[in-house]
Order: C-alpha cells, then sequence, then structure tokens
C-alpha cells in the first residue's frame, strides 16, 4: 500500500484584529425654546449647528451621545443635522460623517407632569412655571432630548428606557424636606408619581465588531435652580444613583423595571460605556459630589486617566486669576459656565471593565490653535475615549 503524505504542520489563521472603538458624549446646545424651533434653524444655515457637526467631524467617534438635542415625533430635526450638517464637510472640521445607525425617543422635559411640583400653588402656566412642573423642566416636550449616533448596528429590540421610573421607588429614596416648613417638599400625590429621570435613562445595545456595548446614556436635572429643599440635588444624585444600581443588579432589584415591564439591572460580564452630561463635578460646584465619585469608583467601571485639555487649563486658570478659585484639576474640566460658576467637570465617559483604555481628552483646544474657532459652539465640549477590546 502506498504510503499517505502527511504534514506535521497546520496553518491557522491569524485572529483578525478588532479596531478600537472611540466613544464620546457632548452637550450641543442644540435645543429651542419653542416647538419646532431647532428644526427652523436647522433648514436655515445654522453657524451653531455647523460648528458642533465641525467638532465631531473632527472627533470621529464611532458612538457618540448628544445631549440637549430637541427631540420631535418625526425626528426631523435628527435628519436635518445628519444630512445638511454632519454629512456635508464644514469648515474648520474634516471629512462628511455618516451614522448609519442612530437611537432618540421621548424625554421628560416639557411634558405637563399635571402636578403642582414647584409648590407655587399653581398648576402649569407660562414659562418658567410651566417648565417647572412638567415632568422635567422644559418649556415644551422634547425641550434638551437626547441623540444617539453609531457607525455600527443598534439593537432596537433590545434597548431599555427608564422615562417612567418612579423616583420614590428607588431604595433609599427620600421626599426632599424643606427646612422651611420642616415637611418634605413633595405633596403624597406628587411623591407618589414623580418620574425619576428628568429627560431619561436609556440602555442602547451596540452590535460593535468587538461584541455588544450597553450604551448607558443619561442626563441629570442640574442641581441648581432650587431652595433650601435642594430637591434638584437630590434628583440629579438619585439620577446619577441610578445607573450604580443598574449595574450592582442585586437578587433585590425587582424595582427596577424599564418602560417595557422588564426589571433588573445589567447582566454581570456585559461590557458597558456611561456616558452623558451628568451635570455633577466631583469636587467643585453645587451638587452631591458623592453620588458621581461612587459611579466612577463603581466595581464594574475601568479605572483609567481622567480626560484633560488644552482650553479647559486655560480657562480655569483665567478664572483662578480673577479669584473664582476651584480645587479640581483645571485641565479636567468639560465646560465653561459663566462667571459666577467658572469652568467644571460635569461630562464624562466611563468604560466597563473588559476594556482597554487607549486615550482620550477634552475637545477644547488652547485658543492658539486653529480648532478653537469651532470649539465654542457648546458651553460644553466634547469628551472621547479610545477603548480597546
Amino acid at each position: 500500500m502506498a504510503a499517505i503524505a502527511t504534514s506535521s504542520c497546520s496553518t491557522t489563521p491569524a485572529p483578525t484584529a478588532i479596531a478600537p472603538l472611540r466613544v464620546a458624549t457632548y452637550n450641543t446646545s442644540l435645543y429651542s425654546d419653542r416647538a419646532g424651533g431647532l428644526i427652523a434653524e436647522l433648514e436655515g444655515d445654522s453657524a451653531h449647528a455647523r460648528k458642533i457637526a465641525a467638532v465631531l467631524q473632527d472627533a470621529r467617534p464611532d458612538l457618540v451621545l448628544l445631549n440637549e438635542f430637541d427631540f420631535d415625533p418625526a425626528h426631523r430635526a435628527a435628519d436635518l443635522f445628519q444630512h445638511k450638517y454632519l454629512e456635508t464637510p464644514q469648515p474648520g472640521g474634516g471629512e462628511a460623517l455618516r451614522y448609519p445607525y442612530r437611537y432618540l425617543a421621548e424625554v421628560n422635559t416639557g411634558v405637563p407632569s399635571g402636578l403642582d411640583l414647584d409648590n407655587n400653588g399653581r398648576i402649569g402656566g407660562a414659562a418658567r412655571d410651566y417648565g417647572n412642573d412638567a415632568w422635567g423642566y422644559g418649556l415644551h416636550p422634547g425641550q434638551y432630548g437626547m441623540l444617539v449616533l453609531s457607525k455600527y448596528p443598534i439593537d432596537d429590540a433590545a434597548v431599555r428606557a427608564f422615562r417612567l421610573l418612579k423616583w420614590s421607588t428607588v431604595p433609599g429614596a427620600v421626599n426632599p424636606i424643606d427646612p422651611r416648613t420642616r415637611k418634605p417638599w413633595y405633596s403624597p400625590e406628587a411623591w407618589a408619581q414623580l418620574r425619576l429621570s428628568s429627560k431619561s435613562h436609556w440602555d442602547v445595545p451596540v452590535r460593535t465588531p468587538g461584541g455588544v456595548v450597553h450604551f448607558l446614556v443619561s442626563h441629570p436635572t442640574p442641581p441648581v435652580f432650587d431652595g433650601p429643599e435642594d430637591r434638584n440635588g437630590h434628583r440629579n444624585a438619585q439620577e446619577i444613583g441610578l445607573w450604580r444600581h443598574y449595574l450592582d443588579n442585586t437578587p433585590d432589584a425587582a424595582w427596577l423595571c424599564d418602560d417595557a415591564g422588564r426589571c433588573g439591572g445589567l447582566e454581570a460580564g456585559a461590557r458597558f460605556v456611561i456616558a452623558g452630561d451628568l451635570n455633577n463635578d466631583p469636587i467643585d460646584g453645587d451638587g452631591h459630589h458623592d453620588a458621581i465619585v461612587e459611579l466612577m469608583e463603581h466595581a464594574r467601571v475601568l479605572r483609567h486617566p481622567t480626560p484633560t485639555s488644552a482650553g479647559g487649563a486655560e480657562t480655569a486658570r483665567a478664572y483662578a486669576a480673577k479669584g473664582l478659585l476651584r480645587k479640581g484639576a483645571p485641565e479636567q474640566v468639560t465646560g465653561d459656565f459663566g462667571p459666577k460658576s467658572g469652568a467644571m467637570r460635569l461630562d464624562y465617559v466611563m468604560p466597563s471593565v473588559g476594556f482597554s483604555y487607549l486615550g482620550g481628552g477634552v475637545f477644547w483646544p488652547a485658543k492658539t490653535d486653529p480648532r478653537a474657532a469651532i470649539a465654542d459652539g457648546s458651553d460644553h465640549h466634547l469628551v472621547w475615549a479610545d477603548l480597546q477590546f
């Protein structure tokens, strides 16, 4: 019998390298005080929108959350911004930027509650009176909305939204006490119905080449514009804390039910990125700083260097020279909020363990950098992180 030739070695295909994932958050200030105002602005020639698009074209994130982008049911504003601005090269930006996938939905801002939430003896009204009695402060439904843009497919059927979750159902939730009356701020009727999220909390699963990444996005209320009862400060802390409960996913998390009735937190081992304008500096300004620190130090959140910028350091040091002193590192600030508040770190991209952190930053060039001309489209600045699976 003839011998059969064999080989003592075999060739195994080399593993395909997975490109890094760039994730970003950007409070764009693309909102209007009147319903349909953003659509009208984008239908024209918006210098504001062109600057926001130019920053995105320069940074070119694969996955990004846009805060303060007004929601409309027909998604007209999102269509206009993507097709007319992002997909057209902008002065100072880069090449056209296309996102085949996106997620946007209703938010609580500007939606009437039918309750007297500001305790002024009236329900609703005009201007600020209207906004204060909405589920989340806003002058019309959809103001200050959220928009997720992605280069990779979004599993729309698996998205979880917590827009309707009641604040009073959160473990440890306490109705803020008015020190002037020593009584709870919200009436029993209001407290039983009040929604926690001032906009919404979304878990958006994205099918990246390295596997599913849960994009955990939100925009908690600023911890200001209230009184000694600190109702917005407490709400901001609880909105941030919701993600901590979601990551804990303890057996008693049956209260943690999304708007579709699915209960419980994020499964162990799932990769995620928390992103958004969380309106809480770890050290400076108003707010319960322990809320953001506890989230940053959660066991499932990857420890990584804090993103920085030359422009932020420049701005923060200029305020310090005028007497507005801060304890935080000046290069870590993400926004300039005027002479009363100064510069603070309010915007975050927090990846989970299971990623390697390759780098990141804040898009805030120094004044001598030509790119500074496009960086003033918002009082916040884009924050990004480059992640490797």
